[in-house]
């Protein structure tokens, strides 16, 4: 499997992006998937997770109320919707796909197997 995530780029504080994850090679309908970010220096953390049929999404503590996770099987696609952008939102932003089908909504990295290479946000002050 393979993910590939796109939709990164600068923005102003304030402001949107939607970062999208695509799979290829494997469907994602049966795997929870998961949002992490690394910004420089920093361990990697957590956004949010989505089950696989959307009944369970979690986040961060940091983009709650201004992040939303949703996704779309028959696209085989994530999305992350983030709102009200904040300079220390500024990171690479992964997507992974669970290591289990049997997981709901992981939250640690050693719960996801498949990664994507990251798209980079960066927001300005």
């Amino acid at each position: 499997v393979q993910l590939q995530a796109f939709g990164g780029g600068l923005v102003q504080a304030g402001g949107s992006l939607r970062l999208s994850c695509a799979a290829s090679g494997g469907n994602l309908v049966n795997y929870a998937m998961g949002w992490f970010r690394q910004a420089p220096g920093k361990e990697r953390e957590f956004v949010g997770c989505i089950s696989r049929r959307s009944g369970t999404i979690l986040y961060g503590d940091s983009v709650k109320g201004r992040f939303t996770i949703s996704r779309d099987n028959a696209k085989n696609t994530v999305y992350l919707q983030m709102n009200s952008l904040k300079p220390e939102d500024t990171a690479v932003y992964y997507c992974a796909r669970a290591r289990s089908t049997t997981t709901t909504a992981p939250t640690s990295r050693n719960d996801y197997y498949y990664w994507g290479q990251g798209t980079e946000v960066t927001v300005s002050s």
